[in-house]
């Protein structure tokens, strides 16, 4: 039987002994720890019938960005798995970037993180300076806030955005269904299939029929957000669903991760 190639467009490993993460002090005890980038193949080491091909990178949203882009510039030059990296950085038309990195996030889903950040027009005026050097931007959002990155991404059509954990949904209401049916209609958004609490099996379903109807099939990526997963769901669990959901659709789980981020498998 061929097996499904597997492409993890979000992960994180993090090191508590060399980095502060602020924001685990609030979190669940379960990801109070190190994990490391031989925990992460390990979980994809435990799946039957896949060809695990690698996985991107996502910043950790640490209080020292700069440490973090040394340590995952080492950890990329040791590990092939590593497609690609999307580092942190103040979105502006002088901000930095990191020399490896494919491409930029910016947490708009923090306390620190004012509402109206991605409207502002040094954010504009950053990502379109991503857009000329053909780096898209990563997008995590808190979900009453999807609006306003709606009118983010109308202003910079060039870009292309990548909308973290289908915008961070809890509760499958109409005001979010209007949104993502807007987003749907836009050329240059990506939907990470990830980041929603499994526990409702009525919710993850009607959730995954809801995206699978109104996004185009290249528009999709597979994503296992490890380790914060195992806040809402595990790791196996949630890999399992969406196989079941998506099957052997190798848009989902590997092209069109291929086609977002230009990556060379």
């Amino acid at each position: 039987m061929k097996k499904i190639k597997v492409i993890d467009t979000h992960f994180h490993v993090w090191d508590l002994d060399k980095q502060n993460l602020p924001w685990l002090e609030g979190a669940d005890d379960v990801i109070k720890k190190t994990f490391t980038i031989e925990d992460y193949f390990n979980k994809y080491d435990e799946v039957d019938g896949i060809d695990f091909v690698g996985g991107i990178y996502v910043e950790i949203d640490g209080a020292d960005p700069v440490e973090e882009d040394e340590i995952v510039y080492d950890l990329c030059k040791n590990n092939d798995k590593i497609l690609a990296t999307m580092m942190r950085s103040k979105v502006s038309p002088t901000m930095r970037v990191p020399a490896f990195a494919k491409g930029i996030r910016e947490p708009l889903h923090t306390g620190d993180s004012p509402r109206g950040r991605c409207l502002e027009e040094s954010f504009i005026e950053g990502l379109k300076n991503l857009s000329k050097k053909n780096m898209p931007f990563e997008s995590c959002n808190r979900v009453n806030e999807l609006e306003d990155f709606y009118e983010t991404v109308k202003k910079v059509p060039e870009e292309t955005f990548i909308l973290n954990h289908l915008g961070n949904v809890e509760v499958l209401s109409d005001e979010y269904k209007n949104v993502m049916k807007k987003f749907a209609l836009l050329d240059n958004v990506y939907i990470k299939v990830s980041g929603y609490n499994t526990s409702d099996k009525e919710f993850v379903r009607e959730l995954l029929k809801f995206v699978k109807e109104t996004f185009r099939s290249d528009r999709l990526m597979y994503a296992s957000n490890w380790p914060v997963v195992e806040i809402y769901s595990e790791f196996k669990e949630h890999f399992s669903i969406l196989l079941d959901e998506f099957k052997d659709d190798e848009d989902f789980f590997f092209n069109n991760a291929v086609r977002c981020y230009g990556l060379d498998v």
